[in-house]
């Protein structure tokens, strides 16, 4: 099916909110959904009564807490606008969907998803003081981020304690354990990453982390690879482990000694010898073979699914507020990297609800209702500025000057199949990129309008003074005639010179110009999270974010409160339950009946080579302006040397951070599971009582007092977390 025919560049219709399509369907939730939704989204009183009656009165909730910062005027106009767009595909995020609008019911919750730390200073009062303001970060419902590689490695001497550190690893102890305690007594599960640089000394000690059972359970962790570490592996060459040093040091030691000192980007200069290109000195202490560190890093992520891999140049390259933003973490699931005490809102947009005709030679995408959904929900998400309730002063003061945004989408993989496109391959490559595109021009129309008519982001209006490290960044801007000590608005740093908002004047160079002349309402627009809960309740398991679905019936293990492992729930994706309502009510996949097999187009994760995920990722991310959340799927027996490509691959295409994940049962249980992966894995494992248990995984095992498959049983035995939700 070619994009024409899909309607790419039909003109906006000024009827869409009105029209009805009598060619879809509305698929009712399945139990599963409704389970969730009631469980993490449907507001209820202290009692637990339901003060939402239904889904829609979630989204009517929703929309009148949105509308409250409008002007009076607009209030009603508004409220309907974001009720039809809710109606309609726009979803925000969990945050939001389960606080906008509840204030009288926990007035000390968030509606913002995503947060990273302030800089962890390298002494015991920034250490600790850090650890108290994540402690309120979380209790908020917020996830948060943190860079670890600040701390100085273990061994090094402490002055003032005249004593050696035990370095970064067993700090972030201290955190995870924050964490589990502070999630378990608000009854959701914290969420945090925790990253750090491939050139730190510790780095093989943070690679090999997560190897020992119940450590680190409540982080993601990602290494930052920059593009000199990846030029190493490709050359095989040596790689030097590095910290900075401070001005105390800085005496002893020869400044220009090359074998012993390099120069390197570091998030903060307190303290340390820097110079005015913005680069600090470090000290090299060891140097390993590239490719060998590579190898260990391959490894871990083959057997563990971790560390992640956040290509941090790019990220920094690619930042829209690349002038006055050093980035070194993200929020827990890769998709927002941020500054210190940097915060986002996020939103996804369904793109199941605009497929019509679906399944047949007819099926087609509704551009036209597609990009006005886009253009309500980015004045919706602008709201929720507003009512941010994040905890830390500094947290509001960074979400209100900047207003980021973080929309998304989610359902692509069930769109595609829904439009017999099967994903990964070149027709699915050039939808993506055009669905990322269409709502990255519609998002910054939007961004001009909203400052034209509320103002712009403050950043905007603030005057920068240029500097030696700009000019080193953005050379073009030699080119024209600024210099250091210079004044530039940050409209002009953000319009002209951020590499995206460049790109982005390939295709709308007048609103780009516009953009410049007036200031966009906020500096960042798009992000694509993982949106697991939200698709499987409100998106009735719409695959989730970027991917396609798991598969088409499977199991979802889910935290139930109360209960003392998790609870295997049966799940089918979205496009099966279309294709069942719509084509044939006996399809089901796996089956060898001609009347119920599945089209060739019905494909899963398994089913997808790791390279279509990454040229996927790939289409999109040209036209994201934070990042992306995507996990490669790759299976069991996939060879160790063709995995290692994937994350070289990755660089090369472009892509801003990478994950991958492959069924391992003796390291984890994963949130999703496949009966044929758990039928056909036999676990063994010691009871308290001391008593031996041999089980398939999909087996039911009675333990006290409950019914637990053995699957599950095992992971919380072995993670230490049984009996603790």
């Amino acid at each position: 099916m070619s994009l024409a025919r899909l309607g790419v560049v039909t003109d906006i219709s000024q009827n869409s909110q009105n029209s009805q399509s009598a060619d879809r369907q509305e698929i009712p939730l399945q139990p599963a959904s409704f389970d969730i939704w009631d469980k993490k989204y449907r507001l209820k009183n202290k009692n637990g009564d339901s003060v939402d009656g239904s889904v829609d009165e979630t989204f009517r909730r929703v929309a009148k807490a949105l509308s409250e910062v409008e002007s009076l005027d607009k209030r009603k106009l508004w409220e309907d606008k974001f009720a039809w767009a809710l109606r309609h595909g726009a979803i925000p995020a969990g945050r939001i969907t389960s606080n906008a609008g509840a204030l009288a019911h926990k007035p000390a919750t968030s509606t913002i998803n995503c947060t990273v730390s302030g800089i962890i200073i390298d002494s015991m009062d920034g250490i600790l003081g850090k650890v108290h303001e994540a402690g309120l970060t979380l209790k908020a419902g917020c996830g948060i981020g943190y860079e670890f590689s600040t701390l100085r490695p273990r061994g090094a001497y402490v002055s003032g304690a005249g004593a050696y550190t035990s370095g970064p690893l067993s700090f972030m102890d201290i955190y995870d354990k924050m964490c589990f305690t502070v999630s378990s007594a608000g009854g959701r599960r914290g969420a945090q990453m925790g990253t750090f640089d491939v050139s730190h000394p510790d780095v093989k000690e943070f690679v090999k982390s997560k190897r020992e059972d119940g450590r680190l359970r409540q982080f993601n962790l990602s290494l930052l690879i920059t593009d000199e570490f990846i030029k190493a592996v490709e050359l095989d060459t040596d790689w030097q482990l590095v910290f900075p040093i401070s001005r105390q040091e800085a005496p002893e030691l020869d400044l220009s000694d090359s074998s012993k000192i390099v120069w390197r980007e570091w998030p903060h200069r307190e303290g340390y010898v820097s110079r005015d290109d913005g680069l600090v000195a470090c000290r090299v202490y060891s140097k390993v073979k590239a490719r060998g560190l590579w190898d260990m890093i391959m490894s871990s992520t083959y057997d563990f699914a971790e560390p992640g891999f956040i290509l941090i140049d790019r990220v920094n390259e690619m930042n829209n507020n690349w002038w006055c933003e050093n980035i070194r973490a993200t929020n827990p699931c890769g998709e927002q990297p941020l500054p210190p005490y940097g915060s986002c809102l996020l939103g996804s947009v369904n793109l199941t609800k605009y497929v019509r005709n679906a399944f047949t030679e007819r099926a087609e995408f509704d551009w036209d209702q597609y990009r006005e959904v886009v253009r309500i929900f980015t004045r919706m998400l602008d709201n929720v500025v507003e009512i941010n309730g994040l905890p830390l002063p500094q947290q509001r003061g960074e979400i209100i000057r900047k207003r980021r945004h973080g929309m998304g989408f989610l359902g692509l993989g069930s769109s595609l199949t829904m439009l017999r496109m099967p994903y990964g391959s070149p027709e699915s490559l050039e939808f993506t990129e055009a669905v990322s595109r269409e709502m990255a021009v519609a998002g910054w129309e939007s961004a001009l309008s909203l400052a034209e008519e509320k103002g712009p982001a403050p950043i905007m209006e603030e005057q920068f003074s240029v500097t030696g490290e700009m000019l080193r960044k953005r050379p073009e801007m030699v080119s024209d005639g600024f210099k250091v000590g210079d004044l530039v608005p940050g409209r002009i740093l953000h319009a002209r010179y951020s590499r995206y908002m460049q790109r982005l004047s390939s295709v709308a160079p007048e609103l780009v110009q516009k953009l410049a002349d007036t200031g966009a309402r906020f500096t960042h627009h798009s992000s694509i999270a993982p949106t697991g809960t939200i698709s499987l309740s409100i998106g009735n398991n719409a695959s989730n974010g970027i991917e396609p679905s798991f598969a088409h019936h499977y199991s979802r293990n889910i935290i139930r409160e109360g209960k003392k492992s998790k609870e295997k729930v049966e799940v089918f994706s979205y496009e099966l339950l279309a294709y069942r309502a719509l084509i044939n009510a006996k399809a089901m996949p796996f089956s060898e009946r001609a009347d119920e097999k599945l089209p060739g187009y019905f494909v899963s994760a398994d089913d997808i080579s790791p390279k279509a995920h990454v040229d996927i990722q790939a289409a999109s991310q040209k036209w994201v302006d934070s990042s992306i959340s995507k996990t490669a799927n790759v299976p069991t027996d996939f060879p160790f040397e063709d995995f290692k490509d994937i994350y070289l691959y990755a660089h090369k295409q472009g892509l801003k951070g990478c994950t991958t994940f492959r069924f391992n049962p003796a390291a984890f249980q994963g949130v999703l599971v496949k009966e044929q992966d758990l039928a056909n894995t036999t676990y063994k494992f010691e009871l308290e009582d001391g008593s031996m248990v041999e089980a398939r995984g999909n087996e039911e095992i009675e333990y006290d007092g409950e019914m637990h498959t053995a699957a599950n049983l095992f992971d919380a035995l072995k993670e230490g977390y049984y009996g603790k939700f």
